[in-house]
């Protein structure tokens, strides 16, 4: 049976790391994305990095490139973003229903950005969403308060929440 789930990542690129405020858990985050890029990898799951270009992400710049810890394999695919949403005049919807994928797991940064409205719009075109709690980050000064409010926000939206340990790529 085909798995109808895709892991997006989103915006996890070195020029993020190198702010004035730190990523918060940067560590943590890197090793829990990982894990579960494994796991989409060893479950055929397709892995989606999303790379944003703005001002400060300069594309083709060293700040744009995607960090470099993470375990990216050969069929996984990149998508450009100018904007938060990662489905806004972007392939993303298209590649993910040519999939047949039904259900995202979303990862990444910004937690208050990228993250939460990328959840908001996959909602929107009628996807399952689910949140890594333990996978996504922001590079605030209250960046615990933040996305604490955020998992409450999106829960109550219809987002799904689980950490990195609870992801079941087996399943629907």
């Amino acid at each position: 049976m085909k798995n109808h789930l895709a892991l997006l990542v989103i915006d996890v690129q070195k020029g993020l790391f190198a702010r004035c405020v730190p990523v918060y858990q940067a560590d943590n985050l890197i090793k829990n994305l990982n894990i579960l890029i494994r796991l989409a990898h060893d479950k055929d799951v397709p892995v989606f990095f999303i790379q944003h270009s703005n001002t400060f992400l300069v594309k083709g710049k060293e700040s744009w490139r995607i960090h470099p810890e993470l375990e990216m394999g050969e069929r996984d695919r990149v998508i450009q973003k100018t904007v938060a949403s990662a489905f806004y005049k972007t392939s993303l919807e298209v590649d993910l229903r040519t999939e047949g994928i039904k259900n995202v797991v979303i990862t990444g940064l910004a937690t208050q950005g990228c993250v939460q409205k990328t959840c908001l719009d996959a909602l929107k075109l009628g996807f399952k969403t689910i949140l890594v709690r333990d996978g996504h980050s922001t590079f605030h000064k209250q960046a615990l308060r933040l996305i604490e409010d955020w998992n409450h926000k999106l829960c109550c939206r219809g987002v799904e929440l689980k950490r990195a340990e609870e992801i079941d790529f087996n399943g629907e």
